[in-house]
């Protein structure tokens, strides 16, 4: 109990600020039910003259934390590709062994590629769409670069909207 009590000390906002809102941007950018954007818009109000700093330091939080839910979905294709073999499978996706509305998300994903990442802000489907960019193999570095940029546009327009409306 006492480790807990101190991770949160330490997490405090107004204490160390910046280095926890990379810390929980970037937890919250896993696959973990987690939100960022409060602390964010917290620290802001706080110490209103550190607007810009929280806003890249959580884009790049989360960005990191994308990075890796892609390489968990990386690592997830390379055991299901293992296991596929091991068990005399071929190691590729099989259309129609999944339901149609996943098949159609799949195809969606590879159409539009690295780019579709763009979308990897949105709550619910944007960590499994970084996870599922790793499972597909899209290229890493522009996906990352897709993330980022979604991200940043985020935490940019929703810190804004709410220190203008409070």
């Amino acid at each position: 109990m006492a480790g807990v009590s101190a991770l949160l000390h330490w997490l405090a906002v107004p204490e160390v600020g910046l280095g926890a809102i990379f810390v929980i941007a970037f937890v919250s950018a896993t696959l973990l039910p987690m939100g960022s954007e409060p602390a964010v818009f917290g620290l802001v109000k706080l110490q209103p003259e550190l607007f810009w700093p929280a806003i890249l330091v959580a884009t790049v939080g989360n960005t990191l934390g994308g990075g890796l839910t892609w390489w968990m979905g990386l690592g997830a294709r390379q055991a299901a590709d293992r296991v596929r073999h091991e068990a005399g499978h071929a190691p590729d996706l099989q259309p129609g062994h999944d339901k149609p509305a996943d098949h159609r998300a799949l195809k969606w994903l590879q159409r539009y590629g690295a780019p579709a990442c763009l979308l990897s802000w949105l709550p619910v489907v944007g960590d499994p769409l970084c996870a599922v960019a790793g499972w597909l193999r899209l290229p890493f570095w522009p996906c990352l670069l897709f993330m980022g940029i979604g991200k940043f546009l985020r935490y940019l327009s929703m810190t804004a909207v709410l220190i203008h409306v409070t």
